[in-house]
């Protein structure tokens, strides 16, 4: 990862796999990954979700946590997770990276890999349930099809009004839909306002914004919209907060190499 490539969970070197979730463990070790749990239930019914600042909002808050990986290991990158090639044997949930399922016996407690309860290292802090373990119950459902991925990708419009889960013809919003089943499939800590606390929040949302990059490398003169002077949502041109980035700032930021 230190060539910058954001690369496939499942194609990481041993090496790399330890680098990234030293660095996930340091920043939970210091309350730093806690903020950004909080940041998220904060727009949780904001600008995160259900509206055109969904992309833009989430590849700044990737960036965000990448560079305070990068303050611990500065070869550290937030790997995707191609849902859409690998299910609930995929090796991303090995004991090495993201650990496995939760117990069906236990409340869907994670008790494998770095993130387990039983390790201490991953009290869930900041929260919008009373469950202080991560929990997996996958699979509920099924994940995304890459056919279902494609006829997103084949959306030329970014977003319509009313700018909302009712828009149609929308990019953002199929795409997002797409997102949310993956939410779903997951259950447990990933299906709450809280869903940062589980590390695969991040593996997931990188795989969005690849998809984003894809879009947007197909239509170079595709642009965020709305343009500007919508009541009631994000222009381009408008600060997201809790920052004072703007979506053309995101739509416009240099796209990492996906691997």
């Amino acid at each position: 990862m230190a060539n910058g490539i954001r690369q496939n969970a499942v194609n990481m070197t041993a090496d790399e796999k330890q680098r990234f979730v030293s660095a996930m463990i340091a920043i939970k070790a210091n309350g730093i990954y806690d903020g950004f749990v909080q940041t998220h239930i904060d727009q949780f019914n904001g600008l995160a979700h259900r509206g055109p600042t969904f992309l833009p909002w989430h590849r700044r808050y990737l960036l965000d946590l990448e560079q305070r990986l990068q303050a611990v290991d500065r070869t550290v990158n937030i790997p995707y997770w191609d849902w859409t090639t690998a299910g609930a044997t995929s090796a991303v949930f090995a004991a090495d990276l993201m650990g496995g399922n939760g117990a069906s016996n236990n409340n869907w407690m994670v008790t494998t890999g770095p993130f387990a309860v039983n390790t201490g290292r991953w009290t869930l802090n900041i929260r919008s349930d009373s469950n202080t373990y991560l929990r997996r119950q996958f699979p509920l459902g099924t994940l995304p099809t890459a056919a279902t991925v494609n006829g997103a990708l084949a959306i030329n419009t970014y977003d319509t009004a009313p700018w909302s889960p009712a828009s149609s013809g929308s990019f953002r919003n199929a795409i997002e839909n797409i997102h949310n089943g993956v939410h779903v499939w997951f259950g447990g800590t990933m299906a709450g306002a809280a869903s940062p606390n589980d590390p695969l929040f991040f593996l997931h949302h990188c795989n969005i914004d690849r998809l984003w990059s894809q879009w947007q490398a197909a239509r170079p003169t595709a642009t965020y919209l709305p343009s500007g002077n919508t009541p009631g949502v994000t222009d381009v041109n408008e600060p997201m907060t809790p920052w004072p980035t703007t979506p053309a700032q995101m739509a416009t930021h240099p796209s990492y190499v996906y691997g």
